[in-house]
């Protein structure tokens, strides 16, 4: 198992816990999409932090959709996941560019600007629930700890992590989510406190060789740590020829007639897995 996913709780399901290693799928994403490093490090960190909110669903069929907005130069992100560690996701400007931070490192923040995080539920009611809240940094873990807190009242603590190699591809890729029960005693929540404020970064984390269950055992490990579930997650569209075909479907006859007659194929595109599908004259004259 590459990429995977664990669940835990801990003190006495004071807290409970996610951890991800999601290098793969995010090095999928770069290269279907051809992503610039600080664009990589963007969509990444938001589809590692998609894998770990998919997790919480408790539906087979929920889905959670990830959307940034803002007014830097990749413009926007979309990302989707589901509970069983599912991802795609997209940029509306994948060869965005933006100098280093002030530290030296890939200015995430800067690529997206001030703008919003917007987070969809789709959970097979009538309505999905949907909640928009402003980014405080637009570094994406800053962003969804306010949400947490500011849209479901639930204190967490999220960290994010790409790390790229000098051929610019990704080198490590990861987070976790570590959240408060509402009955978290004070005692446990300051040692919850003290254990983060002096962790390393995620990436260093990673490089040193930690797994997802490592990391989780160096915060709560002394705080009766149990591991509850194991899965594997992966870049995955789902999108089919015969899927994109429905699109068509949904057009007037008289707009498929008029594309017969041009004598063109007709080509969609999917933005998730950045696939075209060709549909030919003779293809367009079977659906009529």
């Amino acid at each position: 198992m590459s990429d995977y996913l664990v669940r835990a709780m801990a003190a006495d399901a004071q807290i409970r816990a996610f951890a991800v290693t999601s290098r793969d799928l995010v090095e999928e994403a770069r290269s279907r999409h051809d992503l610039s490093p600080v664009v990589t490090a963007a969509l990444g960190r938001l589809m590692t932090g998609a894998c770990l909110m998919g997790s919480m669903l408790k539906g087979e069929q929920d889905v959670l959709t990830l959307q940034v907005s803002g007014d830097g130069p990749v413009r926007g992100m979309t990302v989707t996941a589901d509970a069983k560690g599912n991802v795609k996701g997209y940029a509306q400007a994948p060869q965005a560019m933006m100098p280093p931070n002030a530290q030296g490192k890939l200015d995430v923040g800067g690529v997206i600007g001030k703008g919003y995080l917007t987070v969809i539920k789709d959970m097979g009611m009538k309505d999905p629930y949907a909640s928009k809240v402003e980014l405080q940094t637009g570094e994406i873990a800053d962003d969804l700890t306010y949400y947490f807190a500011a849209s479901e009242q639930v204190p967490s603590c999220v960290a994010l992590g790409i790390l790229m190699e000098r051929n610019n591809t990704v080198k490590q890729a990861g987070g976790f989510i570590i959240q408060l029960m509402p009955f978290a005693q004070e005692e446990v929540i300051q040692k919850l406190e003290e254990k983060i404020s002096g962790l390393k970064p995620v990436t260093t984390l990673l490089e040193e060789g930690n797994t997802p269950e490592q990391i989780l055992s160096l915060i709560l490990g002394d705080m009766g740590l149990e591991i509850m579930e194991k899965t594997p997650v992966q870049f995955l569209c789902g999108c089919t020829k015969e899927r994109v075909e429905k699109v068509l479907y949904s057009l007037k006859k008289e707009d498929i007639k008029e594309m017969i007659a041009e004598g063109r194929d007709v080509e969609l595109h999917c933005h998730f897995c950045n696939t075209d599908y060709v549909f030919t004259v003779d293809e367009l004259k079977k659906m009529i």
